[in-house]
């Protein structure tokens, strides 16, 4: 399993033994389009390859944020008022909103489920 890491810069960097290494650039894969000589194609193919699972995880990193404020805002709470009913800190809810952390886990099934019957699920958790 791949691990990557979105830093403050916007680099997306691979986690290989507790150590970073920084992954292609999505505009290598435009190169191999310009350049017609074979070595190049085969070169930029393992970078191609290798940037894919970046931009699926951005792409899902950025589908997960306003997700998580839609759903906040739909259920028409603050993100102290979430974050109480959740359980977590409000911290963890403006990570999640502004892009910084993705919810993992428990917590994205708990919010696939918020999605569906809001009202049910925070009844639920407000039961001691």
């Amino acid at each position: 399993m791949q691990r990557l890491r979105l830093k403050a810069d916007g680099r997306i960097v691979e986690l290989r033994d507790g150590r970073e290494f920084p992954l292609a650039p999505a505009r290598t894969s435009v190169a191999p389009a310009t350049a017609t000589a074979a070595p190049a194609t085969t070169t930029a193919a393992p970078a191609t390859t290798t940037a894919a699972p970046a931009t699926t995880t951005v792409a899902l990193e950025m589908a997960t944020s306003p997700m998580v404020r839609d759903l906040r805002r739909r259920a028409r709470l603050t993100q102290q008022e979430f974050a109480a009913r959740l359980g977590v800190p409000v911290e963890t809810i403006r990570n999640w909103e502004q892009g910084k952390r993705m919810p993992r886990g428990p917590a994205r099934a708990l919010l696939a489920v918020i999605a569906h019957a809001p009202e049910t699920v925070f009844a639920a958790l407000a039961r001691p």
